[in-house]
């Protein structure tokens, strides 16, 4: 990241007041919301994930409101309860199962309130008229950073397996899971805002399921279909609440 801004011209020499800014942003975009939502997967398939991290969109209107000290419109909370209400539709047969998918869809639930408070700050950071680019080359290596203070004191192992299947998804997962995706999201952030962006997880828990579907047996239900549904319906009803707001 750090080669490509040079190259592209952005600067990388950044004020102590918004190094720390970063600092902050990389906790939430870089480092914890990748962790909780490793954790949660876990318990259940990883297209469960994916639904829930769908409710960012929710999410990030909900914390705006907390944060602005304004109170939601009713239909905002309308909204909400349709996407809460869908995931635990979903989750429901999981559920049954024992406790590890409660532990799961506590973890996915806390990676993506942390994922959308980033949100909300990253948008914050680019109107203070710091690149993308800039920001994230050094957010990623405090995200890094942060994570591996987590690994050393847990007592992990840093291993590398030298296999093609490895090393081509951990390039994957590197490239343009990351480094690409997260430049092409916080950039839409800055350009339409943290509400309006956040709607694109809505077309995730679809994708995701069904590959899950093929990949790891994930059983469909009705009330599954059902609670994707109501996550989908609710996601909507947030993104054009979004959209009506900023235009």
């Amino acid at each position: 990241m750090m080669v490509v801004a040079k190259l592209s011209g952005h600067s990388l020499r950044l004020t102590k007041e918004v190094h720390l800014r970063i600092a902050v942003l990389s906790l939430f975009l870089f480092s914890f919301n990748f962790l909780s939502f490793y954790y949660g997967g876990l318990g259940v398939s990883s297209g469960l994930l994916a639904v829930v991290f769908s409710t960012a969109s929710l999410m990030v209107i909900l914390e705006k409101a907390v944060i602005d000290r304004q109170w939601p419109e009713v239909r905002l909370l309308f909204a909400a309860i349709l996407g809460i209400g869908g995931i635990f539709l979903i989750f429901l047969p999981e559920l049954e199962k024992g406790h590890a998918p409660l532990a799961s869809l506590m973890f996915c639930f806390m990676g993506t309130l942390i994922f959308s408070l980033g949100n909300i700050l990253s948008g914050r950071l680019q109107s203070r008229q710091v690149s993308v680019i800039s920001s994230n080359s050094w957010g990623m290596l405090y995200g890094a950073t942060y994570l591996g203070l987590v690994a050393v004191f847990r007592g992990d192992a840093f291993i590398m397996e030298y296999s093609w299947k490895y090393l081509g998804g951990l390039s994957w997962l590197v490239i343009i899971s990351t480094v690409m995706a997260f430049t092409c999201y916080l950039t839409l952030i800055g350009r339409i805002g943290p509400g309006r962006a956040s709607y694109i997880t809505v077309i995730f828990p679809v994708a995701a399921l069904l590959i899950s579907q093929q990949m790891e047996d994930y059983e469909w239900t009705y009330l599954s279909l059902v609670g994707l549904g109501l996550v989908a319906f609710g996601n909507t009803i947030m993104a054009r609440s979004a959209k009506s707001r900023t235009n």
